[in-house]
């Protein structure tokens, strides 16, 4: 049993150092105080380094499971996540993960009107339209897409694929072949996926040199905590659905929306029209128009502020209400109430 536990250590940190390393293997793939690491050159290097270090953690996995969990292809597949693919069983999570986050979609789509923009799909233009501008145009334009499309395409979508590949697809079959227990799964690996985004602190150093230290620590400190947090709950999902495209969806959309807001007033840009036409004016031509309620110094009255919150608040119950009903699944990978993780036929 202890050469199977340090074995799981190993491969642990092994699939972190292979997921972190190569960032810092090549001068274009380092950061430095002269290049951000949302450079498009940057960014172009590490989406081919990561992409080799899912494909070296998915051929290892593969072979571990096939030599030593004796499994067929079917069985690899959706250890992996990868097989059998269920709409349903991918929805009901990504529900759920909506829910979680009623506040600020209430604060993004109704406070501050970006509904407009999501029925015409532009916000998934603009990133769709990213993704073709970096493989067809980047190397000629990069001035289109330096400021704002590159970085948010390679954190909604390059991050959560390969991350969770590497984190979940790869790290969470050997514990299950290993019989470790869902609930240590869920509250063990995803420290990694913590410790992988600890070398921020670096490139954050380097491209803030006069940021004290200590405040510097506090966000590194901080950012592993919220993303071990996040990963509890992407293996949960991981484990109880057996779908890495589940994870992969909650995890852009969590990138999408950011960090909640927790506290303070929500607000507005000066100027902005705020809600539905509320009474009609003469515009001094003779026509009647109607008019729009207006918010001085671009913030929105008290009421958006604690609706926000009841919404927040709302959505946080709704989430822990729903959390084992909108994860239920007939291909669960491990079964909680036995306490064990067998992989379940």
């Amino acid at each position: 049993m202890k050469k199977i536990v340090h074995f799981l250590y190993l491969t642990d940190i092994l699939y972190t150092l292979i997921y972190v390393v190569p960032f810092y293997l090549s001068s274009t793939t380092r950061p430095s105080p002269q290049l951000s690491r949302d450079a498009p050159s940057v960014i172009r290097a590490r989406i081919r380094a990561v992409t080799l270090s899912c494909v070296a953690c998915t051929t290892l996995t593969l072979y571990i499971i096939a030599s030593r969990g004796k499994a067929t292809p079917l069985e690899s597949l959706r250890l992996l996540g990868w097989w059998p693919i269920n709409i349903i069983e991918i929805i009901k999570p990504t529900l759920l993960t909506t829910i979680l986050f009623a506040g600020p979609l209430f604060e993004k789509g109704i406070a501050e009107g970006g509904w407009r923009d999501w029925i015409r799909g532009k916000r998934v233009t603009e990133v769709l339209g990213g993704w073709i501008g970096w493989r067809n145009f980047i190397a000629v334009r990069r001035d289109l897409f330096l400021n704002l499309t590159v970085p948010l395409l390679i954190k909604i979508l390059q991050g959560p694929i390969t991350e969770e590949t590497v984190f979940r697809s790869c790290l969470i079959p050997l514990h299950l072949l290993a019989k470790v227990s869902p609930t240590h799964i869920v509250f063990y690996t995803p420290l990694y996926f913590g410790i992988a985004h600890i070398h921020h602190f670096y490139e954050y150093t380097l491209t803030h040199p006069h940021t004290p230290l200590l405040p510097a620590l506090a966000r590194s400190l901080f950012q592993f905590v919220y993303t071990s947090i996040f990963g509890f709950y992407a293996a949960f999902i991981y484990l109880r659905t057996g779908s890495l495209l589940a994870v992969i969806i909650s995890h852009s959309f969590c990138n999408w929306c950011g960090l909640p807001r927790l506290w303070g007033r929500i607000n507005v840009e000066a100027g902005v029209p705020l809600g539905p036409p509320t009474e009609r004016k003469d515009d001094g031509e003779g026509r009647s128009v109607k008019e729009r309620v207006q918010v001085a110094d671009g913030k929105l009255g008290i009421g958006w502020t604690v609706a926000y919150y009841v919404f927040l608040v709302g959505g946080a119950m709704g989430f822990w209400w729903g959390l084992w009903g909108l994860t239920d699944s007939s291909r669960e990978l491990a079964s909680f109430d036995k306490g064990k993780g067998m992989v379940k036929g």
